[in-house]
């Protein structure tokens, strides 16, 4: 199972927003960003940070999807 972070960067162009705006207002690092950029694992700190400061749910930045079988 692999995570997308899609929502969120469509999020961001709605709000007019971009990610340096997105870190500072949420007060996370650009290493969270870069791993983000990467559909990479983040904590949930730092999700709920991001949720906070867009008032969204966590639903609505990230979601699973499901591996093909090999």
């Amino acid at each position: 199972m692999t995570v997308s972070y899609d929502k969120l960067w469509k999020l961001l162009i709605d709000k007019k927003m971009n990610r340096t705006d997105l870190k500072n207002a949420a007060g996370i690092s650009f290493n969270v960003l870069a791993k983000m950029s990467r559909n990479e694992f983040v904590s949930l700190e730092s999700l709920c940070k991001i949720c906070s400061v867009l008032s969204c749910d966590i639903g609505d930045v990230m979601e699973f999807i499901e591996n093909e079988p090999a």
